[in-house]
């Protein structure tokens, strides 16, 4: 079973993905991670992506293409995989649909974790990090005992730049721009599945169980 993961920075995508890993025990396959691993190793590919990076460019959708072709090609994905963060684009998705079809396989679901823009400002724009640590904190789901200070240190609490709320309101901005597109691409094959983010973490894992089950 092959899963494309899909939602707004903040939806919990990495939560429920988390869960789809330990359930269907299925690999999550992250374009970061295979970056990182690439580079690191100093594979052919990695020494190629490396060159961009130290540029400050964007890595071709070629290079990211080949390195998912090495990946879901290894043992823990025979199974299937969970992509998160990747097809970004509309020429990623079809990169992808031409690799998966050399490789005789096909993206079974897309799941879409819907949530509203002022929700994911609320849940992005309510989070206190403990800068020295990386402890995280939310005003509402989670406050620290004191207000605006670490429960260990009692050192400030701070707001990330990403948490902020105009830069929050950018990316979902960019997010909508760019996956719109890819959305309405598996909509055409039948397969998008859109799930209410904004219920409890539980109910949306239960929601996906049953409809990957």
């Amino acid at each position: 079973m092959n899963v494309i993961l899909i939602g707004p920075p903040g939806a919990g995508k990495g939560t429920q993905a988390k869960f789809i890993v330990e359930n269907f025990n299925i690999p999550q396959v992250s374009t970061g991670d295979m970056l990182r691993e690439n580079v690191k190793n100093n594979t052919s590919l990695g020494m190629e992506a490396k060159k961009f990076m130290d540029s400050g460019e964007l890595v071709p959708d070629t290079i990211i293409l080949n390195m998912m072709k090495d990946r879901i090609r290894k043992k823990d994905c025979k199974k299937g995989f969970i992509l998160d963060g990747f097809p970004r684009t509309t020429n990623q998705a079809d990169g992808l649909t031409i690799l998966l079809n050399q490789l005789n396989m096909t993206i079974d679901h897309v799941l879409v974790l819907s949530v509203h823009d002022d929700i994911i400002v609320e849940r992005m724009g309510g989070r206190r990090v403990h800068s020295a640590s990386g402890r995280v904190y939310h005003i509402k789901y989670n406050p620290p005992k004191e207000n605006g200070l670490d429960d260990v240190t009692n050192d400030k609490l701070i707001i990330r730049n990403d948490d902020k709320e105009n830069t929050v309101r950018k990316r979902l901005e960019i997010y909508k721009n760019e996956t719109k597109p890819i959305i309405n691409y598996y909509n055409n094959h039948g397969i998008v599945h859109n799930i209410n983010g904004e219920s409890s973490i539980d109910i949306i894992k239960d929601n996906i169980y049953n409809l990957l089950s």
